[in-house]
């Protein structure tokens, strides 16, 4: 029996395969790719630029100008702002001042720092549990949730000159003599010194928290193993703390170095600067010209000055940390 082509079976389609109902369904991109995400990048951009860099162009521009502020007009003065301010005792005063307002931000309050964050981690949290020493950290960090008005008032109220304020009180209790010093107003000394004393109060709990949240990725069986070894509370600190929280202590550095060289509220609140201007830092100087001064542009000048110099720290501190990331790598 012949057979004929018409007589041939049917080739089979081939079978589609199916779908996984798992796979994730592809969404197509659109023109212009990663591109598109940067629109939601446009007003957070628009809002720096308006806020913080127009005001710093603007300021910069001005301090080449002498201005006698509102409707007066502006003339040229070239170099002569900051000429002028190179050769002010009270500016270059105000600067040596900062020297002093950054062993009081960033120097005592970052040492005293390691030292309490590692004894309420390795010492109380391990002896005491964990809770005790969370307690005491919330404590120190008490000072930087008050608002620094309150800071100011309340250590206004401490001090105050003669017998009402508390700490001659207390002086005058314990000496069996009145005791009157005028703490704020008196001399340099006392007044730089009673502002010295609020910065370290306030600022110590910022690094006591930074430094006991990088000792958390720290494994606790580095300090038995070490205690085991004989190593004392030094010796772990030195040998372990340190070198495990260094990125730490860098930043708490940088920020509490930028946050020193543009210090105002507290000298505003407690001083006004005094006695006799002794206490002036460039910022409150940059103020005080700014309501005070006839010079809109002197005053431009001055703030323009500690803007360069909080960049320059700034890249100082971020190359250091980028030579010294380098090296470890």
């Amino acid at each position: 029996m012949t057979t004929t082509a018409t007589d041939k079976p049917e080739a089979k389609a081939p079978k589609r395969r199916r779908k996984n109902s798992a796979e994730p369904a592809r969404i197509p991109q659109r023109d212009g790719g990663k591109w598109g995400y940067w629109l939601y990048f446009i007003p957070g951009i628009a809002l720096v630029g308006l806020i913080i860099f127009y005001p710093i162009v603007r300021n910069l521009r001005l301090s080449f100008f002498h201005w006698r502020g509102g409707r007066a007009e502006e003339t040229f003065a070239g170099l002569d702002n900051w000429i002028a301010l190179f050769q002010d005792d009270e500016f270059i005063r105000s600067f040596v001042n900062i020297i002093l307002v950054v062993v009081a931000m960033v120097i005592i309050p970052t040492l005293l720092g390691l030292v309490i964050a590692a004894a309420l981690f390795d010492v109380v949290g391990r002896r005491f549990g964990g809770g005790l020493s969370s307690f005491l950290r919330a404590t120190y960090y008490l000072p930087q949730i008050l608002p620094i008005a309150v800071a100011g008032v309340l250590f206004g109220w401490l001090l105050k000159p003669n017998s009402e304020g508390v700490l001659n009180q207390f002086l005058s209790a314990i000496t069996g003599s009145d005791v009157t010093v005028n703490w704020l107003g008196g001399s340099y000394a006392t007044a730089m010194g009673s502002v010295m004393v609020l910065m370290i109060w306030i600022q110590i709990g910022y690094p006591i928290v930074i430094f006991m949240a990088a000792l958390q990725r720290v494994d606790p069986e580095l300090y038995e193993a070490s205690e085991l070894d004989g190593a004392n509370w030094y010796q772990r600190f030195r040998a372990i703390t340190l070198p495990m929280i260094r990125p730490e202590v860098f930043v708490v550095s940088l920020t509490t170095t930028i946050a020193a060289l543009k210090v105002f509220a507290p000298v505003f609140i407690l001083t006004q600067g005094g006695p006799n201007k002794s206490t002036y830092v460039p910022s409150f100087y940059a103020y005080n010209e700014f309501i005070n001064g006839t010079d809109k542009g002197y005053a431009a000048a001055i703030a323009s000055a500690v803007f360069i110099v909080v960049t320059i720290v700034a890249i100082i501190f971020l190359r250091v940390q980028t030579r010294s990331e380098k090296k470890e790598a």
